[in-house]
């Protein structure tokens, strides 16, 4: 079985094998190969210099001449933790707070977090968020509490700790999620309104005896100016001032009413004021049905139609006497 052995980053490394003596000679593998790294051997001890990332690995020692295997020891290197970076927020106000917390640099090897926080000289329990590895719940031992709140946080690790302390208000903490189900409408007949509605974050468990307000922001995406509106507790707004036929882009967010901050903005939702439908094209020209008409194909653009031939001057006189001379015909009869 294999046991662990941890080095800071950029040290030196010695590695005994097993319980051998002074005088036992040895040698090494690392992942079952020659180890080819730079290194010194001093009888059943193996000395690496200036160690990095690349130095892990599986090293076994073997010992000459039958090559029986004393001893196997899984490297691995890294660096003792910093000082955490801690903050903690309440979007389920009154009801409780949580804290997250986050190393600023890579230790790269296992580092755990003992978290502790006190009220009043009290210990508030812990209770470990299920989907953050870095993150703990706490309940408000009560409400509307002048008394600091003291949050202790130390990361640990097996080559050495660091720990990160500060203090907060819980109105200074107090944080909603967006609001929800942001949907904005044309209001029809209207081309410069937009109808826009919400809903109250899930997360907040009590709006009516803690109300929240709201924000809301919208431009048109030809322009990168937002127009801001500030509304009490309403959920639901007109745009009563929208470029016709221009895309909007909106976003809402919340505060409660007295106490903390303003949420993140919520998803944006995008809409275009109402436009008029264009009117149907219709034909102007009357037709007379009560004579009989022949379709013919329509012509082509730039091929000229062909012409009836032209009439005679002497068949069209023809043509004008043709009755007249029938009228007379009886009279040399």
């Amino acid at each position: 079985v294999a046991r662990n052995q941890y080095e800071r980053m950029g040290g030196d490394v010695t590695m005994q094998c097993g319980s051998l003596e002074d005088e036992a000679s040895v040698s090494w593998k690392v992942n079952g190969t020659d180890v080819k790294a730079q290194h010194r051997l001093e009888g059943p001890r193996l000395l690496l210099t200036q160690v990095s990332l690349g130095h892990n690995g599986l090293y076994s020692c073997f010992q000459n001449p039958h090559g029986e295997r004393r001893d196997t020891i899984y490297l691995h290197v890294g660096t003792p933790p910093q000082e955490p970076s801690v903050a903690c927020r309440s979007n389920t106000y009154p009801k409780g707070f949580y804290c997250s917390w986050h190393q600023q640099h890579p230790t790269y090897v296992p580092t755990s977090f003992e978290v502790d926080v006190q009220h009043n000289q009290r210990s508030l329990e812990v209770q470990k968020d299920p989907d953050h590895k870095n993150r703990c719940h706490f309940r408000f031992p009560e409400v509307f509490s002048t008394t600091p709140y003291k949050v202790n946080v130390t990361a640990v690790n097996a080559l050495g700790k660091a720990s990160t302390t500060f203090s907060f208000e819980e109105s200074s903490i107090v944080k909603p999620d967006p609001p929800e189900r942001v949907t904005a409408t044309p209001i029809r007949l209207n081309a410069r309104r937009l109808e826009v509605s919400w809903q109250s974050p899930s997360t907040w468990p009590d709006i009516d005896n803690f109300p929240l307000k709201y924000f809301l922001r919208y431009r048109p995406l030809i322009r990168d100016q937002w127009q801001h509106v500030e509304l009490s507790d309403s959920t639901s707004h007109t745009i009563t001032d929208a470029y016709a036929g221009k895309e909007y882009i909106i976003q809402v967010a919340a505060k409660d009413t007295e106490i903390g901050t303003w949420s993140d903005w919520s998803v944006a939702v995008h809409a275009t004021p109402w436009i008029e439908d264009p009117l149907p094209i219709t034909s102007t020209t009357e037709v007379d049905f009560s004579t009989e008409t022949k379709t013919s194909p329509i012509p082509s653009s730039n091929a000229p139609q062909k012409a009836d031939p032209p009439v005679g001057r002497a068949a069209r006189v023809l043509t004008f006497f043709s009755p007249l001379l029938l009228g007379m015909l009886p009279l040399f009869m």
